[in-house]
């Protein structure tokens, strides 16, 4: 990664960093999992889950009950997300005025599935912008903390990673880009994540959205 190459691609993730979801879903994964008997509070779930993979959360789910669950455990508890995100998912502040300040092409990746992205993105006015570049962990092996996902949005999109920039709100995602070698924003301004956990190598750590398109200028 050469941090003069030109920025060509920007990448943005959903959940925290283009919608509000995360505390709604933090909330959310507290009851199911509590209703599964398998109590996390809503700190460990911040620390282990948010920005992680379905596959995280199951591993660690089946570690603690000591036993497996089965396909499509989560299926009884999604009317709840759905409930929840209908009163009161928001888009970011400021991420509107950042889609319209973005001077380079942007797409969105997400460990989330398609269906649940999209839904999001048009609950909160924010589709149109990204229609035919949504990028899910549905489409590839491994979703973050692993590459693979970036690695396919800017194959995608046609840009080496080394000119991409990922805005990211949580440590799996961060992970995921750099190991990706490409440059990334850590947004703190959801305040779920600790500024310590984004911190690092090839990162830049921000609270106000609306002075991400500077830093990406800059």
């Amino acid at each position: 990664m050469t941090p003069n190459d030109p920025i060509g691609l920007v990448i943005f993730d959903c959940d925290g960093v283009l919608v509000d979801s995360e505390r709604i879903s933090v909330r959310v994964d507290a009851i199911m999992l509590a209703d599964l008997g398998c109590d996390f509070t809503e700190a460990e779930i911040i620390e282990r889950f948010v920005g992680s993979s379905g596959e995280v959360m199951r591993a660690a789910v089946e570690e603690r009950l000591g036993r497996p669950l089965a396909d499509g455990w989560w299926k009884p508890y999604q009317y709840l997300y759905e409930e929840a995100f209908d009163a009161e998912l928001t888009a970011v502040d400021g991420i509107a005025e950042v889609l319209a300040g973005v001077r380079v092409p942007f797409c969105v990746a997400s460990n989330a599935g398609h269906a649940t992205v999209r839904r999001n993105l048009r609950t909160t006015g924010l589709l149109q912008q990204f229609e035919g570049r949504i990028f899910s962990a549905e489409d590839v092996a491994r979703g973050k903390p692993a590459p693979d996902l970036f690695l396919h949005a800017a194959r995608t999109m046609g840009v080496e990673p080394a000119r991409c920039a990922v805005v990211e709100d949580s440590r799996y995602g961060v992970q995921a880009a750099r190991t990706a070698g490409m440059r990334v924003f850590g947004y703190e301004g959801g305040e779920l994540t600790p500024s310590g956990l984004l911190e690092g190598p090839g990162t830049v750590v921000f609270e106000d959205m609306r002075k991400l398109p500077a830093l990406l200028a800059g």
